[in-house]
């Protein structure tokens, strides 16, 4: 005859949860030795915001010398520029035959009336405006884009309540391969004194390049 001896089964918590109508004292704790993630508050989510409005983009050291046959590459150009902040004029990149330059116009400001001897694109992407070139005017804004042929007399004016923003294209090279300009009027007194010209890499023909440089 077979002996059955009763065994006695454990439940854990898990499995008598089904029928248990409250097992929460069974439960382990585990946050207890943990740190809890603090959720952003919205005053802390706003000063962030703020503070990444201000901040400039890390654009890469200009290029001081004939440009190396590389990508140069600069992201969210015309949807994530600061709006608040930046200084008047900052050359991106200087090329052969073309030059980058970022522009921020403050409230009220202007880039000044001139004619220079080399094409100019602007392509505005933040702020509104007015432009002013030929002799003709036109209000402007985040999205548009201007072309002043070489030899226009032009002016651009900030005419809302934001900084307008702006990245320029100039062919050839305006300005120095290392501009930074914080105010137009440090600007205006770097190009009076000619310290603000050019390199003169930037000048040559296209026959001098082809000639000379691994260009063709």
């Amino acid at each position: 005859m077979m002996l059955i001896v009763p065994v006695r089964l454990r439940l854990s918590c898990f499995s008598a949860a089904a029928r248990l109508p409250d097992i929460r004292p069974c439960m382990v704790n585990h946050t207890s030795h943990q740190k809890r993630a603090v959720s952003p508050t919205l005053e802390t989510t706003r000063r962030t915001s703020a503070l990444a409005r201000n901040k400039m983009p890390p654009f890469p050291l200009p290029n001081e010398e004939p440009p190396a046959h590389k990508m140069v590459y600069f992201p969210d150009m015309t949807t994530a520029l600061p709006s608040e902040s930046g200084e008047f004029r900052r050359v991106l990149w200087t090329g052969l035959y073309s030059q980058v330059v970022l522009m921020t116009v403050p409230v009220g400001g202007d880039i000044g009336e001139e004619i220079h001897t080399v094409d100019q694109i602007l392509t505005f992407t933040s702020g509104t405006g007015l432009a002013q070139v030929g002799g003709e005017e036109r209000n402007i804004k985040a999205g548009d884009m201007v072309v002043v042929p070489a030899g226009t007399k032009h002016q651009f004016l900030n005419t809302g309540p934001n900084p307008l923003i702006l990245y320029t294209v100039y062919s050839p090279a305006e300005h120095k391969a290392t501009t930074v300009h914080g105010t137009k009027e440090e600007g205006d007194k770097a190009e009076e004194e000619g310290r603000d010209e050019p390199p003169i890499w930037s000048q040559r023909s296209k026959q001098e390049n082809e000639e000379d440089l691994p260009v063709g």
